[in-house]
C-alpha cells in the first residue's frame, strides 16, 4: 500500500476538495534539526514510557525535503508548524534559531518557536516575537516542567499580551508526567486568561477537563492531533457524551496531524473526524477555516466569525 505517495495523496486531496476547501491547514506538524528528529524517532522506536510503552512505527520517515514536499504537493497543506520542543535547560533558544530559518526557507511554514521553564526565557520569547514567530510549542509532558513555574509567568504574559497562540501538550496521554492533567496549566490560564492556548491532542486523555477550560476561556482552543484514530481509540477513547460539546466548540477546534511521527496514513487523521458525523460545516472549519482565521491566511475565502476574543 503505497503510504506515503501519490495515491495517499490523491485520497487526501479529494477529502478536501470535495469540502470545497482549497487545502489543509495543520497546525502540528513536527519538523526539528536532523539529529534532534532522529533521537525522536529513536526514541519511538523503543516504544519508551513517554509514549506509554506501546509499539509506534513512524509512517513518514523521509528526508526533509521529502516531508515538506509530501505536506505541501501531496497532501494540500497551505500552512503547517515546526513543533519544536526541548527536553532540558539551555536547549530552546538554539531551537528557536533553527525553526527561524527552517521558516524562511520553507513556504507554508508557520515561523514556530518555544520555550523551557529556565532562566531568560522571557527574553529569548521576546526576541522570538520580534522576530516573527506565530506559533509556539511547548511540552510540558517531555519537559517535565510545571507551566506555572515562576519562571514562566513572564513567557505566558508576553504571549497573552501579543496574542500569539501557544500549542500546549500538557494532556496525561500518551503516559502521564508529574505536571500534566488540567490542573497546573488551568492555573496558569487563572493568571492570563487572555492567552491563546492550543490543547494540544484534544487534551488527551482528560478530553472532558480540557474542554471544560475551553468553555470557561474563550481564546482557548484544541487540535485534534491523534484524537478519534483508531491507534488511539483502543487506549483513549473519546466520549461519545462528549460529542455535542465538539459542536458547541466548533470555531475553536483545529485540524492538527502529528505528521511524520504517526503510526498510519496522514488520510486516517482527516477519516477519523469525517466519521463523528458532525457535518460538512464543522470539518469545513475545523480542516482549514478555523487555522486560516486565527493565523490570518491571505485569500482565505471561506466566511468566518471573525476574530478570536483577545
Amino acid at each position: 500500500m503505497d503510504l506515503s505517495g501519490s495515491s495517499s495523496g490523491a485520497a487526501v486531496r479529494a477529502f478536501w476538495g470535495r469540502l470545497g476547501l482549497p487545502g489543509l491547514v495543520d497546525v502540528h506538524t513536527h519538523f526539528m534539526p536532523e539529529r534532534v528528529l532522529n533521537k525522536v524517532w529513536e526514541y519511538f522506536d523503543s516504544a519508551g514510557e513517554l509514549v506509554g510503552g506501546v509499539e509506534w512505527p513512524i509512517t513518514y520517515r523521509e528526508e526533509e525535503a521529502e516531508r515538506v514536499r509530501l505536506l505541501r504537493e501531496e497532501f494540500g497543506v497551505l500552512a503547517f508548524t515546526s513543533m519544536i520542543y526541548p527536553h532540558k535547560a539551555h536547549m530552546a533558544e538554539w531551537l528557536n534559531g533553527w525553526s527561524a530559518g527552517f521558516a524562511g526557507r520553507t513556504p507554508g511554514c508557520l515561523h514556530t518557536s518555544t520555550f523551557f521553564a529556565e532562566p531568560g526565557a522571557a527574553a529569548y520569547v521576546r526576541d522570538a516575537l520580534d522576530s516573527g514567530a506565530r506559533v509556539f510549542k511547548s511540552h510540558v509532558q517531555v519537559g517535565s516542567y510545571d507551566p506555572g513555574d515562576p519562571l514562566l509567568d513572564p513567557v505566558w504574559g508576553l504571549l497573552a499580551e501579543a496574542g500569539v497562540p501557544v500549542v500546549i501538550h500538557c494532556g496525561s496521554g500518551p503516559a502521564a508526567g508529574k505536571y500534566t492533567g488540567p490542573g497546573p496549566v488551568g492555573r496558569v490560564l487563572a493568571r492570563h486568561p487572555r492567552l491563546r492556548l492550543i490543547f494540544a491532542h484534544m487534551g488527551m486523555p482528560e478530553y472532558a477537563d480540557f474542554l471544560d477550560l475551553a468553555g470557561t476561556y474563550g481564546s482557548v482552543m484544541l487540535d485534534t492531533t491523534m484524537a478519534f484514530t483508531d491507534f488511539s481509540e483502543r487506549t483513549a477513547p473519546f466520549p461519545v457524551s462528549e460529542r455535542g460539546r465538539l459542536l458547541d466548540l466548533g470555531e475553536r477546534i483545529l485540524f492538527g496531524s502529528d505528521f511524520p511521527n504517526i503510526p498510519y496514513p496522514y488520510l486516517h487523521q482527516l477519516e477519523a473526524l469525517e466519521r463523528l458525523g458532525l457535518g460538512d460545516e464543522w470539518l469545513r472549519a475545523v480542516c482549514y477555516g478555523n487555522g486560516a482565521r486565527l493565523f490570518g491566511l491571505p485569500g482565505r475565502t471561506l466566511p468566518g466569525p471573525g476574530p478570536l476574543p483577545g
